[in-house]
């Protein structure tokens, strides 16, 4: 006679609860959901709407059908976030999201079709449209941007990090409608930078040499504005007496 295999009972029911849970998390993903079934942490700035409004979620919409990766990449775009994670859940049943929000280090402004819109800056030179920031958490901030796009991100990022490295105070920083940069630093007065954003290290090195210079020798109160936009040959203007 050939041995008969003998099943082993605890495999078995191990076996039998492996497949119900695997079918009741399947049944589960393909469940709809609707706005209460969103949970937001990270922050208390953004509610359930928020999420709604500035995404193409479209609800109710059956959980497995969330593309959490495209979400991720509205939600972090539209809401000036600096950081943001989508996961589906099944216990508890819903779409988790994650925020990390970005902290504003300056006053901003950017011109779209004509019309002004305020926000601030972060320290990566991103935008934050004004809803987007917990305005109640902001001291007063040193830093003012005009002419803000989109490409002029890295210019600014690279003025933030000089800053904190060199110790110079850059107060204000504007872009012309042609991209003409100047900065307005605390003691220095009026810089011209110019086109030219690949001489900004540069720039930002001799405007660091400039101030140590005029302070040994308290020359600053003296100057109208310099010129770099040729960062080899430096212009001082001076008030005339």
């Amino acid at each position: 006679m050939k041995n008969q295999k003998t099943i082993n009972p605890r495999r078995f029911l191990f076996l039998i609860l492996f497949l119900f849970l695997t079918s009741s998390i399947s049944l589960k993903t393909l469940k709809k959901i609707t706005i209460q079934d969103i949970r937001i942490s990270g922050s208390e700035l953004f509610t359930k709407n928020d999420v709604v409004n500035n995404s193409s979620l479209e609800f109710p919409i059956r959980l497995i059908y969330i593309k959490t990766n495209f979400l991720e990449k509205e939600l972090k775009k539209n809401l000036s976030l600096k950081n943001v994670s989508v996961s589906r859940q099944v216990l508890p049943f819903g779409l988790r999201i994650h925020i990390k929000t970005r902290t504003p280090i300056a006053y901003g402004e950017k011109i779209i079709e004509s019309q002004r819109i305020m926000g601030f800056i972060d320290k990566d030179g991103v935008f934050i449209n004004k809803q987007n920031a917990d305005e109640k958490n902001l001291n007063k901030l040193p830093i003012q941007v005009f002419g803000w796009k989109e490409k002029y991100k890295r210019i600014l990022s690279e003025i933030f990090k000089a800053q904190e490295i060199y110790g110079f105070e850059i107060v204000k920083i504007s872009f012309s409608p042609n991209g003409f940069l100047t900065v307005e630093e605390k003691d220095l007065k009026k810089i011209l930078l110019g086109f030219n954003p690949n001489l900004i290290n540069y720039q930002l090195k001799i405007i660091s040499n400039l101030k140590n210079e005029f302070q040994k020798n308290d020359l600053s109160k003296k100057i109208d504005n310099i010129d770099l936009t040729d960062p080899n040959k430096p212009k001082i203007k001076v008030f005339k007496p």
